[in-house]
């Protein structure tokens, strides 16, 4: 079984954190993945840095630049993360847009991911109907869940629809604007997490954008499976380097 459907089944609200490949320094994305296991994180997301992050707020965007001139790039990472499984367990999801993946050749992409042991993709920019028709054989060839997201302006059909395609978890984008951490949750976001909730998915839902410290993650998962923080966390790096991990995670909950 898949390390996400495995995490999924655990009974607790699950915590993922994401970050940004080569940032704050080039070689610090293994070491950063290790400390936030023996913290307790759930699962990992690990963003691909991309010139154009059009779907990105502006914390995420400058990592990803600042990651890019440090000299990262998707060899790179796969190279620095061979030897991961060694020592990290829990599910490994790459998070990134669909350019960098096409350049490298999809099925290269994804059997390198098989090889270090990468559980998921998210790929915010592949539709569904795209994924479907010209790649889905290829993620379940190399055992990879393609995690798709939804927003509070997606049609209840449409959620069906991915609903049905997908295999592991929904990203639950808490609002339409990019990323970024907020203060908290609304009455118009808390009625968008009660709808989803009473369609009763088949699929749990993690939920991203907007959490960023104990508060509005228990407001985040009081209605789904957990939630995602990316944002924040990077500034945490931004602001103390690769130290001090354990206080940051200690704080969410």
């Amino acid at each position: 079984m898949n390390r996400i459907n495995q995490k999924l089944k655990e009974d607790k609200k699950l915590l993922s954190i994401y970050f940004t490949a080569g940032y704050p320094n080039l070689n610090d994305t293994a070491g950063i993945i290790q400390d936030l296991e023996k913290q307790g994180v759930d699962m990992i997301e690990i963003g691909l840095p991309f010139s154009d992050p059009l779907a990105d707020g502006p914390t995420i965007q400058e990592s990803s630049t600042a990651a890019l001139k440090n000299g990262m790039h998707t060899e790179l990472l796969f190279e620095q993360l061979g030897d991961i499984r060694k020592t990290v367990s829990i599910p490994l999801i790459m998070m990134g847009y669909f350019n960098p993946v096409l350049q490298y050749g999809v099925e290269a992409f994804c059997k390198r991911c098989q090889e270090i042991g990468i559980d998921g993709i998210i790929l915010p920019d592949l539709p569904l109907d795209v994924f479907q028709k010209d790649y889905e054989a290829i993620f379940r060839k190399y055992g990879l869940i393609n995690v798709f997201l939804i927003t509070p302006q997606t049609s209840e059909a449409r959620i069906r629809e991915i609903d049905a395609a997908s295999d592991g978890f929904i990203y639950m984008v808490s609002s339409a604007s990019t990323t970024g951490a907020k203060a908290g949750f609304g009455e118009e976001t808390e009625a968008y997490f009660d709808r989803i909730k009473s369609m009763n998915l088949q699929n749990p839902q993690i939920v991203g954008f907007g959490i960023s410290n104990s508060d509005t993650f228990k407001q985040a998962t009081q209605k789904t499976k957990g939630a995602i923080i990316g944002s924040a966390f990077i500034k945490h790096l931004t602001q103390n380097g690769v130290e001090k991990i354990e206080g940051f995670v200690r704080g969410i909950r």
